[in-house]
């Protein structure tokens, strides 16, 4: 079961599954951070039948999906699967350089950093980012506090791994983005209609 957790890491063979929404209050890492929080959307992601997290996206009044970067927001991920923190910091830069060139400079930064903040991952627990327009972006593991990145071309490339159009996985965003004023494509109200499976190169 490790094996399969860690290939799931690193090549996807995904599905994806809207969750519907319904009236959801947020946790209270997320409350604390963005009072006026509300949920735009949720995806579950499945690797050949296993899940492997469930993302939500809580966003406040004026979010802008194409202009998330200037927007404040939580990203909040409950893992289904056993992660180590390194691996996590590993695919993030992975999925990082698609958006984006990365320096050898800014990769060693970034890569030393999220390997100090981020914790190995059981069953059952969160890790959520709430991302600060022009600051950087604050990390907690379920409600304990691990710090912060302070640098916004971080926090816009790390979160663009679910928001951005360069994204592995456009479904995944499209879900997210669900309930977002912006979100001009998604098939309905709360969800997309039909889980589809593909190859991609994933995220954390």
């Amino acid at each position: 079961m490790k094996k399969i957790a860690v290939i799931a890491m690193f090549t996807w063979a995904t599905s994806l599954f809207s969750l519907q929404i319904q009236a959801v209050e947020p946790v209270s890492e997320v409350r604390a951070a963005l009072p006026e929080a509300r949920l735009s959307g949720q995806a579950k992601m499945r690797f050949w039948g296993f899940e492997v997290y469930q993302a939500s996206l809580w966003v406040t009044p004026g979010f802008s999906a194409a202009g998330y970067a200037q927007s404040p927001f939580a990203l909040e991920l409950t893992y289904l699967r056993d992660f180590k923190g390194a691996d996590i910091a590993k695919r993030s830069i992975a999925e990082m350089r698609r958006q984006a060139p990365l320096s050898s400079a800014q990769e060693s930064a970034w890569e030393t950093q999220m390997r100090t903040l981020f914790p190995d991952v059981k069953i059952g627990d969160r890790i959520t980012g709430v991302h600060q327009p022009g600051l950087g972006a604050v990390f907690w593991h379920n409600t304990r506090r691990l710090g912060e990145i302070k640098d916004p071309a971080f926090a816009k490339l790390f979160f663009g791994i679910w928001l951005s159009e360069q994204t592995s996985e456009p479904q995944l965003r499209r879900a997210l983005l669900a309930q977002s004023t912006t979100q001009i494509t998604a098939p309905g109200p709360a969800q997309v209609n039909a889980p589809t499976a593909r190859t991609g190169s994933g995220t954390p």
